[in-house]
């Protein structure tokens, strides 16, 4: 299996290298951009909503993202499994599309999250 992580928290990267299983590629970008470009095999793919934002606490980088994955030629096709931001954090508006997120996982994260989501498919 290939799984593509896009955070810039090192937390979370540290997780899901310790959460895949050794046989299993793990590929973690800082910028989605470059992220998308690279999911030509991807089996999923997990997106930290913080790593999307360009200023904190504006949805608008998320929704540049959610647009740019849904016409990109590759990525449109890889199930996307959003990383929630802490309880604590405040957006200022919340976007979503009818069967844009395939699973969604909440802070904190650890290897577990990782472990159970490479089962999803």
């Amino acid at each position: 299996m290939k799984f593509l992580v896009i955070t810039k928290d090192p937390e979370v990267e540290t997780a899901a290298k310790e959460g895949f299983h050794p046989t299993d590629e793990t590929i973690v970008f800082e910028d989605w951009h470059q992220a998308l470009e690279a999911c030509e095999g991807v089996d999923m793919l997990f997106v930290d909503l913080l790593a999307t934002l360009i200023e904190p606490h504006k949805i608008a980088g998320y929704e540049a993202f959610a647009y740019a994955k849904m016409e990109h030629p590759t990525a449109k096709g890889v199930p996307l499994v959003l990383i929630s931001p802490p309880d604590d954090y405040e957006l200022d508006f919340m976007a979503g599309w009818p069967d844009f997120v395939f699973g969604h996982v909440r802070r904190p994260v650890d290897y577990r999250i990782f472990r159970r989501a490479s089962t999803w498919i």
